[in-house]
C-alpha cells in the first residue's frame, strides 16, 4: 500500500491549529450512544441468524448462501450510497437505513411468531438488513470527522471499537441465553425496539449537514460518482489501499466466517462453546480497543495497519493449529485484541488524507470492495469447507495474510 510523501510538521501544526467543532464531546457521546443501541440490536440477529442455521445445518453451502445474501445487497447499494452520504445529510441517511432495517426485521418477528418462519425468510431479510447496512456504513464513517476534531480521531475511533467490543462481548452470550431458553422471534423484537431508540437519540442530535448537502447540486448523482472513481484514479495512495483491502478480506474469509462451523465440527455443537468463541474474541478487541485509544498507534498510521496485518494472520495460523478448545480460545482472544489497531488505523488514515465532501464516495467504495470480495470469497472457500478440513484454511490464509502485512510494512513508499 502506498503513502504518499507528505509534510510531517505540516501535518501535525494543521491538527493543532484546527478548531475543534462546538460541543463535540457531548455530540460525539450521543452519537456513539446512538450507534451501540443499533449495533446491539443488529449484533443480537447477526449471532441467532448464524448460530440458528449452524446449529440447524452444520452446512458449508447454507452458510454461504447465509454469506451471500448479507453481503451481495451491501455491495450493489454502496456504489449508491457513497454516493448519496456526500450529497445528502447523513444524519437522515443513518435514520433511514435504522428504520429499513427495524422494519425489515419487525416483519421477520411476526413470521416466526405465526409459524411461517423458514430458512429462506432469514436470507431474504439478511438482504434487506444488508441494504440498510449498506446505506449506513459510508454515512456514519463520514459523519464522525463532522463533530470530532481530527486530532482526536485516533481516540474516538478507539473509543468506538471498545464501545462496539463491548456490546459484542455482551450479545453472543445474551443471544446464546435467548436461543436456548426462548424462541428466535424474541432476539428480533429485541433489535426492533434497540433501533427504534437509537433513532430517536440521532433525531435529537443536532449537527448541521456537510458543505456539500448544504449547496444547491448543480451535477447529477453520476457527475458526482464520476468525479469520486476520478479521484481515486489520480489518488495513487487510494488505489493501493483499495487492492491491499481486497486481498486482505479475501484472505479473512475463513476466519471470519468460519470460526463457528469449525468450533462445531472439531471441539462439540454446544451453544456455549459458540458462545465462548464468540465472547474471548470481543474480550481481546475491548482491550486492544482501550489500547489503541491511549496509544493512539505509530505515527506512521500504515506501520500499524501492516504490523496488525501480519499478527493477525500469525493468530488464525495458531487457530488452525490448534488440537485443544483452550488453546483455540487463547489464540481468538489474541485476534480480537489485534483487530483494534488494524481498524481504527485504516479508518483514521481514510478521514486525515481525504476530504469530507469526498469521504462519503471513498468509503462508499472500500465497502463495495468488502463486500464483493467476501461473498467473492465464501463461494469458493464455502464449498471447500464441506471437503477438507477448516483447519487447512486457517494455516493457508493466516500464513499468507503474515506475508502481505510484511509486505505493505516493507514497502519503500509506505516508509513515508
Amino acid at each position: 500500500m502506498t503513502q504518499e510523501p507528505i509534510d510531517e510538521q505540516n501535518n501535525i501544526d494543521e491538527l493543532i491549529e484546527a478548531p475543534y467543532p462546538e460541543h463535540w464531546i457531548r455530540k460525539t457521546v450521543l452519537f456513539l450512544l446512538s450507534q451501540s443501541f443499533s449495533l446491539f440490536g443488529s449484533a443480537l440477529v447477526q449471532f441467532a441468524i448464524i448460530w440458528h442455521i449452524t446449529l440447524t445445518t452444520q452446512s458449508g453451502v447454507m452458510m454461504t448462501i447465509s454469506t451471500v445474501f448479507a453481503f451481495l445487497p451491501q455491495l450493489v447499494i454502496s456504489l449508491f450510497a457513497g454516493v448519496w452520504a456526500d450529497r445528502y445529510n447523513r444524519k437522515t441517511l443513518m435514520i433511514l437505513s435504522d428504520f429499513l432495517i427495524a422494519s425489515a426485521t419487525l416483519v421477520l418477528a411476526i413470521l416466526f411468531y405465526m409459524g411461517y418462519g423458514s430458512l429462506w425468510a432469514l436470507f431474504i431479510v439478511s438482504g434487506i438488513r444488508s441494504l440498510g447496512a449498506g446505506i449506513q456504513t459510508p454515512a456514519v464513517n463520514a459523519f464522525l470527522p463532522q463533530i470530532v476534531p481530527k486530532a482526536m480521531l485516533m481516540k474516538v475511533n478507539g473509543i468506538n471499537n471498545s464501545i462496539g467490543s463491548m456490546i459484542l462481548l455482551v450479545a453472543p452470550i445474551i443471544s446464546g441465553v435467548l436461543l436456548t431458553s426462548s424462541t428466535l422471534e424474541v432476539t428480533f423484537f429485541i433489535d426492533v425496539i434497540t433501533a427504534m431508540f437509537a433513532i430517536l437519540i440521532l433525531f435529537f442530535l443536532k449537527v448541521p449537514p456537510h458543505e456539500k448537502a448544504l449547496s444547491i447540486q448543480q451535477e447529477g448523482y453520476f457527475d458526482d460518482l464520476k468525479a469520486g472513481l476520478l479521484y481515486v484514479r489520480d489518488n495513487r495512495f487510494i488505489k493501493d489501499m483499495l487492492i491491499f483491502y481486497a486481498v486482505f478480506f479475501f484472505l479473512l474469509v475463513p476466519v471470519a466466517f468460519l470460526t463457528p462451523l469449525m468450533v462445531a465440527r472439531s471441539f462439540g455443537d454446544d451453544v456455549w462453546r459458540l458462545t465462548a468463541n464468540e465472547v474471548v474474541f470481543f474480550l481481546g478487541s475491548i482491550l486492544g480497543g482501550i489500547l489503541i485509544s491511549i496509544w493512539k498507534g505509530l505515527e506512521n498510521h500504515i506501520h500499524t495497519i501492516a504490523i496488525s496485518c501480519s499478527l493477525l494472520g500469525v493468530f488464525t495460523l495458531g487457530l488452525g493449529l490448534s488440537k485443544y478448545f483452550s488453546i483455540y480460545l487463547f489464540f481468538m482472544f489474541l485476534s480480537g485484541l489485534i483487530v483494534p489497531f488494524f481498524v481504527a488505523a485504516i479508518t483514521t488514515l481514510l478521514q486525515e488524507r481525504i476530504d469530507n465532501n469526498m469521504q462519503g464516495r471513498i468509503f462508499g467504495l472500500t465497502q463495495i470492495v468488502m463486500a464483493g470480495v467476501m461473498p467473492l470469497g465464501m463461494v469458493i472457500v464455502g464449498p471447500i469447507a464441506d471437503l477438507v478440513a477448516i483447519e487447512i484454511l486457517f494455516v493457508i490464509t493466516g500464513f499468507l495474510m503474515a506475508l502481505l502485512g510484511i509486505k505493505v510494512y516493507f514497502n519503500k513508499s509506505s516508509q513515508a
